[in-house]
């Protein structure tokens, strides 16, 4: 197995066949370069998320009942078979080309451990589209630049070896930070790729919650405390669904 698509989900049943069907098309389409599998991690969800995923071809649905996102993270690295282990979430929707430009990545570069990109909210105005491009460019670049490491929670690919090498996930960690943390902590194992053209389109469903200017600060705030206090900021997070 060389690739494996791992998608935690909590009560996602709204956003998750969406996101299994942009996946299977993106398996489909890379059927050539090698074998596929996705691995649904049931983070003790109680609506139909389980359900729904064990409908789809490729799918292999695992339970993790101790909730939080970097449990299902953990259990998802412990339950996938793949060399490269993709990190998605359940609101996301993977775009034409987001496979291959993975793997083209590590086929370049042996010290490759990590590769990752930004998020596109497709449901933002245009005005707040373009705000979060400036910051992936203006802050997110030089701050990777500067730290040779960052990683999006949902957006994300990952040597297996790399990722045991360095303990796994860090299950302490709640939410904010997780992706810093073991971004940082992979960097120790070799090189970490971001990459501003491997985009994912995902929901904007917490920045339109929590507001967008707060989200946006919570999420630098995480960042520079990973980078140079070595733990999260923010300990306290709520689910939005």
């Amino acid at each position: 197995m060389k690739l494996s698509v791992v998608i935690p989900a909590y009560n996602e049943e709204a956003y998750l066949p969406a996101c299994l069907e942009s996946v299977s098309a993106e398996l489909r389409a890379n059927e050539a370069r090698g074998e596929f599998e996705i691995v649904v991690v049931d983070n003790a969800s109680t609506d139909r998320t389980a359900q729904i995923a064990s409908t789809f071809p490729f799918v292999r649905v695992v339970a993790e009942p101790r909730k939080g996102l970097t449990h299902a993270r953990q259990c998802g690295l412990e339950a996938a078979r793949g060399e490269i282990l993709a990190y998605v979430d359940a609101d996301t929707r993977m775009p034409p080309g987001w496979i291959g430009r993975v793997l083209d990545t590590y086929e370049r570069d042996s010290q490759v451990v990590c590769v990752s990109g930004p998020y596109e909210y497709d449901e933002l105005s245009r005005a707040k589209r373009l705000f979060v491009r400036l910051y992936w460019l203006l802050l997110a670049m030089p701050m990777y630049r500067f730290t040779h490491y960052m990683a999006v929670g949902g957006n994300f690919a990952a040597s297996k070896e790399a990722l045991l090498r360095i303990g796994g996930f860090d299950t302490t960690i709640s939410f904010y930070g997780e992706d810093t943390n073991i971004a940082r902590r992979l960097a120790q194992a070799g090189k970490i790729v971001f990459d501003l053209k491997l985009v994912m389109r995902t929901s904007a469903r917490r920045l339109e919650d929590e507001g967008f200017v707060t989200t946006a600060v919570r999420y630098a705030l995480n960042f520079g405390s990973e980078v140079f206090l070595k733990r999260p900021l923010t300990r306290e997070y709520r689910d939005v669904r």
